[in-house]
């Protein structure tokens, strides 16, 4: 059976929810697919020892309705995963959602018909929709690199990605275990399961600058402090740059080096990422201003380490990157772990994994090191990648991924010109998993999403699509902000880089998420300039 609806929305995390919640208020008939057993997107998904939010819990809510942000309580400034899983299904089971959803359930393909002007889309359970407007609320880093290394189907122990961790963990008492990958979620486990093996082996590529997190438990005092501030958030978060609390309130040329340095030094201690998001805007722009501030975190991250050799392998050198050009993690004696007896950084800069064998890892050198279990940290194929994953033709028998493959292009980051009704938040080119508080930048583009369709609803048109001159200027926009910084220059899952074959170009906006707002904001007073309506 082919069932008729108004609009599909692939993906029950915070941006899906949402989403599906906004269309149903419309008195669409709207349906949700999900290919987990729950509610939760990232926070279903990512249930590694140490996963948390490093966005401060109380701005990391809906802020639509005052009632629904103060009806939960938060037990701390960063919570861990499990107590965020709550939260979601808090908020799905309070605005009713579930019964709008089909769990265990991927979307495989998804076909536009140039006739009827509608989506055919099919599942894996073999449900097939026929609908008019098709969203993509897949997430930004949710299409894990799971196959990456030769041979690891022949490895004789246990070897998982973080992001498909199981449910019920895993024993690690007395183990022997490799972590590959020290970014974000590599140091989150690391630094989580150190004193529960028996050895720890921490392959590292690529060193990071990290700063320290301060996660104080929340009380009555903490709960009516923030919870008295939703106004101020609700006003504030949209307008920042990054949709946090705080933005960059200083000036590097204005203050003397020892100013500067107590900036600094003050900041650093708030234990958030506020060094990253709100220090000083000109570390994105001026090479020397990144520098310094990259030798204040550098000199931080060696007093602690202490140790030469850790130092040189943990700790980035100057010409490597700038601080804040890369994803910026948030650790709680994170380095302090590589003292332990039972911890080796194993460099693989120079000496890269070979391959995995049934004993464990094998280096470029010969070299192997026998494990049981094996955790892989080593990312996704960011912005782009979900939705590749899916068979999605568009108009004219055009193929998402195979345009992606070539060049990696959309139009404010939530259409994509030959794809008609088809929506996308978190995609390349607008604010995603860079420089925003997730939350704050998909709560704007669901928005905008469903005003968009409620205006095509009110003037009897049913198909939209970006013009190929409005995507031109948009990536043109896009492009011009993003090659101004030191952002552009440098090599990571920001560029795309991580994935062989990838094309590059920086996946998120930059220009700041207040403005981001501001244009899309812009483009809809103007009738959606850019966009062809019929």
């Amino acid at each position: 059976m082919t069932r008729k609806i108004d609009a599909l929305v692939i993906g029950a995390g915070v941006a899906g929810l949402y989403q599906l919640h906004q269309l149903r208020q419309e008195g669409m008939e709207v349906h949700g697919v999900e290919a987990g057993s729950n509610v939760g997107g990232t926070w279903y998904w990512n249930r590694y020892p140490g996963a948390k939010f490093d966005s401060e819990s109380y701005i990391y809510q809906y802020l639509f309705d005052e009632e629904l942000y103060k009806d939960w309580t938060w037990s701390e400034r960063f919570p861990a995963q499990p107590e965020i899983e709550r939260w979601m299904n808090y908020i799905a089971d309070r605005l009713d959602l579930r019964k709008d959803f089909t769990f265990n359930a991927r979307v495989t393909t998804a076909r536009f018909d140039d006739v009827t002007g509608r989506w055919l889309v099919e599942t894996d359970k073999g449900e097939t929709y026929d609908t008019q407007f098709l969203i993509g609320c897949t997430g930004m880093l949710s299409a894990p690199l799971e196959d990456r290394f030769k041979g690891q189907a022949s490895f004789n122990g246990k070897i998982v990605h973080t992001a498909r961790y199981p449910r019920g963990g895993l024993n690690l008492t007395g183990k022997r275990v490799g972590v590959i990958g020290i970014g974000a979620t590599g140091i989150q486990v690391i630094q989580t399961i150190a004193s529960e093996v028996g050895e720890l082996k921490v392959f590292v590529r690529t060193p990071q600058y990290v700063l320290p997190m301060k996660n104080p438990k929340y009380g009555p005092d903490e709960e009516q402090w923030y919870k008295s501030r939703f106004d101020e958030l609700k006003l504030n978060l949209p307008h920042s740059f990054t949709g946090f609390e705080y933005d960059f309130e200083h000036q590097w040329a204005s203050l003397t080096p020892a100013q500067r340095l107590d900036v600094l030094e003050e900041i650093h201690s708030d234990g958030s990422l506020k060094l990253w998001l709100a220090s000083f805007a000109e570390m994105f722009f001026d090479e020397d201003v990144s520098e310094e501030i990259s030798a204040f975190v550098r000199g931080k991250m060696a007093a602690r380490l202490k140790d030469p050799e850790l130092i040189d392998i943990l700790v980035p050198k100057k010409g490597d990157y700038g601080f804040g050009t890369h994803r910026v993690p948030l650790e709680m004696n994170y380095l302090e772990v590589y003292l332990r007896e039972n911890v080796q950084a194993v460099s693989v800069k120079d000496n890269a994994i070979a391959e995995i064998v049934p004993e464990g890892v094998k280096l470029e050198d010969g070299t192997v090191y026998p494990l049981d279990v094996i955790i892989m940290a080593v990312g996704f194929d960011a912005g782009s990648g979900a939705l590749s994953r899916i068979d999605i033709t568009g108009r004219d028998g055009m193929k998402l991924a195979e345009e992606w493959r070539r060049e990696i292009r959309t139009t404010l980051g939530m259409q994509k010109h030959g794809f008609p009704n088809l929506f996308m938040t978190g995609a390349p080119l607008a604010p995603s998993a860079a420089l925003c508080n997730m939350t704050t930048c998909l709560q704007q583009q669901t928005e905008w999403i469903t005003d968009c369709i409620k205006a095509l609803r009110g003037s009897n048109k049913t198909v939209i699509e970006p013009t190929a001159e409005g995507e031109e200027a948009w990536v043109r926009h896009h492009d011009e902000t993003a090659n101004a910084t030191l952002i552009a220059r440098t090599n990571s899952w920001y560029t795309g880089s991580n994935v062989p074959g990838k094309p590059r170009r920086v996946l998120s906006y930059t220009g700041g998420v207040g403005a981001y707002r501001k244009r899309c904001l812009e483009a809809a007073e103007a009738g959606y300039e850019g966009f062809a309506t019929s």
